[in-house]
Order: structure tokens, then C-alpha cells, then sequence
């Protein structure tokens, strides 16, 4: 689960991490009043006004600017509110501006990046910090990745501080700053752990001119799998900012990503998932959708896929591609059927089935009375619902 960035920073505040002070603009208040009110609050000769979306890149798609007056400021937050921000992140569409976060600015020194993640190579917790604060850690782990230093974490006796304070003298801080790094990484980890989370990203983390250090932002993201122990940080959750089909998906608990293609997929089991939207493209088609119904594929969840997959447009054509493990093929072939007869076929539909009792439900399926094209192999599934999307 992902939370905006002023949320993440209530919470970094609370572990002792050090934060800019800040004022969050909501929708439906009166914004340019607000922003005002905010300005007063900071007493601060430079502010900065910041869009409240989850995605990086706003600054480049104009979604945080400085204000050196109250007026200014006011202007700024009546611009940005309410806009649709595009970043490389949000893809062409972009994303509705619905909260701000103004917060004091501050004399920086020097930008560096911080951030936390499981490192699945090592299975372990890895610290990442860098000198090129401000720019993003993709691009410079593909282009200058000795310039990212790591620590891994031994869950074990977790983040030590002299691991803290080799990742600070890696970063060339010395004095004061090197002191406030150590503090703030140790903060990090520890906020980490007790959380939950499955990502933080401070980009950037800076020094300041009085020998402090800030995290001027913050990209924090929970383990949805955990959000049980934090009753609190699931009211933080914004589904404005998410896919309403993704929305819908969970209610079913169904795995739903949508995707840029014209062939909707609808797979038991997230490996087989892949699987068939590598063999999709393979074949030189591109699948519409990720979408696992999980080993219960019942005709409720199926149907419920159906909808889901047919409110994307761009879906042309359908494959159903199942492995019959721990629910027999001939129960998926009877919960496809009942769906579609519900659903109605608006698009042609590619059942391909494989497991125990495969063949007795590819009988259903021909039997059925329902135009659906059955296939024999996940490569013949492939190929024939890639050409019935192509109209072939």
C-alpha cells in the first residue's frame, strides 16, 4: 500500500527522523485561503508548494514549485490543485491533483538519496544511500552504479550503527553531518522494521548549511500483507490515487494490473500469469491485463474477472488459462460457463485448461452452447486469441 508523501513523514517523524515542517491542503477546502493560512504557520522567508500524488517526478511536470511571498504561495497552491500532473511515472494520462503539502524550505548543502527495500537476491533487507541525491536511483544504478553503496541487514541482530557510519563516511560527510546521518539512518531502519514496510525512499535527503540533515521526501510503502497489525496506517490509504478496477479486484481477491494491450488474460496462479503474458507477446500480441483468480477459481471470482477485464476498452479478445491443481478443470470449465452466460460474450473468448479432468471440461466447453474457442495447448491458446483480437 502506498501513502502520500506527508503522510510518510508524520510517520518518519515519529522514529526521530528528521522532517520539514509542513501544512497539508485538502480537496474541498478553499485552496488559495489554505495556502495562506500555511504561509503563516511556517514563518518562513521561502516555502515550497508541493503536489500530493503517488508518483515521483512532480517537480519536472511542474507539480512543486518555491513561493517567496504569501501571495506566491497562494497562486502556486491555486495551479497546482486540481491539476492533471503527467510524470514518467503516471504515464501519459497523468494524475488529478487532489492534496498539497506546503513545508518550509531550508539552506541545502549537499542532496543524497537514502532508501530501504528487500533485496530478494540476498533475501535480506538492503540500506542504499548515494551522492546523487535528486536524481533517479534507476538511472543511476544503470549509468554509475558504484556510486550506490549498500549494506545488507542481518534480521538477526538488524541495522548497526557502524554500518550507519560507514554508509555516512561513504557519502564524504564528516563533523555535525556526519553525526545527524548516522542518527537519521539508524531512525530509517528503525522505522522500517516496526512499520512494516516494504519500501522507503528518501530522494532526496540533504545536509544542511548548519551541519543537520532533512528528509525533503519521502516515498513510503507498506507490505499489504502485514497491514493487519497497523489498523492506523490502512485509514492512510487514498483510493482516489489507485485503478478502480484494481479496487474492485481486491474486493474479490483477485490480483488485477492493467496493462497497455488488446488481449485480456484471466490465469490461476501468479507465475502462470507471467508465463502467458510472455507467450502472448511472444507470439506478437500484448496482453491487456494481469490478472490471477488464485486456486479458488469459482464462478463468482471468474465472473467477476469477466467484468473486470471488459471495462478496459482496449480489450479486444480474451484468453482464460487455467491449471486445474487444486480445483479440478471440469469446475473451472462449469464456473466459465455460468460466468459468460451472465456476463455476455462481447469478445471472443480462449479457454485453454490443463490438469486433472482437462478433458471432460474441454467437452463442457464444447457442449456448452457458447461460442468459445478451446485450445489445446498454452501455445495454441496463444496464437488463436492473439488472431481473434486481430479480427482473424
Amino acid at each position: 500500500m502506498k501513502i502520500h508523501e506527508y503522510q510518510g513523514k508524520e510517520i518518519l517523524k515519529r522514529f526521530g527522523v528528521p522532517v520539514p515542517s509542513g501544512v497539508a491542503v485538502l480537496e474541498g477546502e478553499d485552496v488559495r485561503e489554505a495556502a495562506g493560512r500555511a504561509w503563516d504557520a511556517l514563518q518562513r522567508p521561502v516555502v515550497v508548494v508541493k503536489a500530493q500524488i503517488h508518483a515521483g517526478g512532480r517537480g519536472k511536470g511542474g507539480g512543486v514549485k518555491l513561493a517567496r511571498s504569501r501571495a506566491e504561495c497562494q497562486e502556486h497552491a491555486a495551479q497546482i490543485m486540481g491539476m492533471q500532473l503527467v510524470t514518467h511515472q503516471t504515464g501519459p494520462a497523468g494524475q488529478q491533483v487532489r492534496r498539497l503539502w506546503i513545508e518550509q524550505g531550508c539552506a541545502i548543502e549537499h542532496e543524497y538519496y537514502a532508501g530501504l527495500v528487500l533485496d530478494r537476491q540476498t533475501s535480506r533487507v538492503t540500506f542504499m544511500v548515494s551522492t546523487e541525491g535528486g536524481m533517479e536511483i534507476e538511472k543511476v544504478a544503470e549509468h554509475t552504479p558504484e556510486k550506490i553503496l549498500k549494506e545488507a541487514i542481518d534480521p538477526r541482530t538488524g541495522f548497526q550503527a557502524f554500518q550507519a557510519r560507514r554508509l555516512a563516511f561513504g557519502l564524504g560527510l564528516a563533523g555535525e553531518a556526519h553525526k545527524a546521518a548516522v542518527k537519521t539512518f539508524l531512525a530509517l531502519a528503525r522505522a522500517y522494521e516496526a512499520t512494516d514496510a516494504s519500501l522507503f525512499e528518501i530522494n532526496p535527503l540533504v545536509s544542511t548549511q548548519d551541519g543537520g540533515v532533512l528528509a525533503l521526501d519521502a516515498k513510503v510503502n507498506f507490505d499489504d500483507n502485514a497491514l493487519f497489525r497497523h489498523k492506523d496506517y490502512q485509514e492512510l490509504r487514498d483510493l482516489a490515487e489507485e485503478d478502480p478496477n484494481e479496487i474492485e479486484a481486491a474486493k474479490w481477491d483477485l490480483n488485477y494490473i492493467k496493462l497497455d494491450g488488446e488481449v485480456g488474460c484471466m490465469v490461476n496462479g501468479a507465475g502462470l500469469a507471467m508465463g502467458t503474458m510472455d507467450i502472448i507477446k511472444h507470439v506478437g500480441g500484448e496482453p491487456a491485463n494481469f490478472l490471477d483468480v488464485g486456486g479458488g477459481a469459482n464462478a463468482e471470482r471468474v465472473e467477476a474477472g469477466f467484468h473486470i477485464i471488459l471495462s478496459d476498452p482496449n480489450v479486444k479478445a480474451i484468453l482464460v488459462n487455467i491449471f486445474g491443481g487444486i480445483v479440478r478443470c471440469d469446475s473451472v470449465a462449469g464456473g466459465v460457463i455460468e460466468a459468460v452466460k451472465k456476463v455476455g460474450l462481447k469478445v471472443p473468448v480462449v479457454v485453454r485448461l490443463a490438469g486433472t479432468n482437462h478433458e471432460e471440461a474441454a467437452e463442457m466447453l464444447r457442449s456448452s452452447g457458447i461460442d468459445l474457442i478451446v485450445a489445446h495447448d498454452l501455445q495454441d491458446a496463444a496464437v488463436k486469441v492473439v488472431n481473434a483480437a486481430r479480427g482473424n
